[in-house]
């Protein structure tokens, strides 16, 4: 007689176990939920795109929001939009430990503590690696990893002392796996993802739950205001167009509704649409093999111009400064449309 399991018989138990898991995890989720009436969110960058999405769901669920952003006319057009809300949009620069400080002080003056911080704002500049300088990576540090530690720094006191906060850090796919053209934003997202995972691990003792977003490609419209470098037609056509397919972008709406959905019920990670999540799945579990597939794509994309170093493709411009027939044609409808809805004109 065989004392070895057969294959069989170990399903039944591997089922059992899965369930088990599930509706524990589904039973701490669900302890961890807060209501959001009458909390407090600051949202960095929220003036436009997916920021001003979340500003709008948030308002949309009884939140107080603030935003802010360095921009004072993209805010003024916010305010506009969200007048009859309990909002407040604030100008500062999230790279001046200072102005975060006065910002942080200028939110809890006007709507209280600071229940939730979302970390959003962002900048992407889309090029080959042999155009990046020095500055671009140093901007992409900044906003992305520095930003967000100084914002967190500021609201940890009034958490810590209250026991209670959540922080969502907006991190990236590119947080997640190497992405070709985008080296400043996936070294700084990469920074991103691992100093919200750490953070996550170290203030849960104090009832402040941080949760890292890696989104794939998302209809927010912000195509049109990323830095280009190199061919730029040719770079802005291969940005606009991905972030412009159904199947392999999610709107930005959708996207912010998950977002909060995790920030409500204290989720660890959330990694949004089903692209991103087979990329980050593949890299996990087979690296080699998918650095070989983005080196292939990689092969597809713009080359420099040959000229490079000598002053041609190295100047950055701006994806509206940058566009062609194709960019202009119907295959961009989505992004475009996304662009007028969510203040990125």
């Amino acid at each position: 007689m065989s004392l070895t399991p057969r294959s069989s018989d170990l399903l039944p138990l591997a089922a059992a176990g899965a369930l088990l898991y599930f509706a524990a995890n589904s039973i701490i989720r669900n302890k961890r939920r807060i209501g959001l009436r009458n909390k407090t969110v600051l949202i960095t960058g929220g003036s436009r795109g997916l920021g001003l999405v979340l500003a709008r769901r948030f308002l949309a669920k009884g939140a107080k929001v603030a935003v802010c952003a360095r921009d004072q006319q993209e805010l003024d057009a916010a305010q506009r939009q969200l007048a009859n809300h309990p909002f407040a949009a604030f100008r500062c620069d999230l790279t001046q430990r200072p102005q975060v400080e006065q910002l942080i002080a200028d939110v809890e003056a006007r709507f209280g503590p600071i229940d939730i911080l979302i970390n959003n704002a962002g900048t992407i500049t889309v090029a080959p690696a042999e155009l990046m300088t020095e500055r671009d990576y140093r901007e992409a540090m900044e906003l992305h990893f520095f930003a967000p530690l100084y914002t967190t720094l500021a609201v940890l006191p009034s958490m810590r002392e209250r026991r209670s906060g959540r922080i969502v850090n907006i991190s990236s796919i590119g947080g997640k796996i190497p992405v070709p053209h985008l080296a400043p934003y996936v070294a700084s997202k990469f920074a991103l993802t691992g100093f919200s995972e750490t953070l996550r691990a170290e203030l849960a003792k104090d009832n402040i739950l941080v949760t890292t977003v890696c989104p794939g490609l998302m209809r927010t419209g912000s195509p049109r205001n990323v830095g280009v470098k190199g061919r730029y037609q040719e770079e802005f056509a291969w940005f606009i167009l991905g972030d412009s397919l159904p199947g392999a972008s999610m709107s930005a709406r959708r996207a912010a509704d998950k977002i909060i959905d995790a920030a409500v019920h204290g989720d660890p990670e959330i990694v949004l649409s089903l692209p991103a999540k087979a990329a980050t799945l593949l890299h996990g579990i087979a690296p080699a093999l998918f650095t070989r597939l983005i080196t292939l794509q990689n092969a597809l994309l713009p080359k420099p111009p040959e000229k490079w170093d000598s002053g041609q493709g190295a100047r950055k411009r701006r994806g509206h400064q940058s566009h062609s027939w194709l960019t202009r044609s119907p295959l961009t409808t989505l992004t475009q449309r996304a662009a007028a809805q969510n203040n990125e004109l």
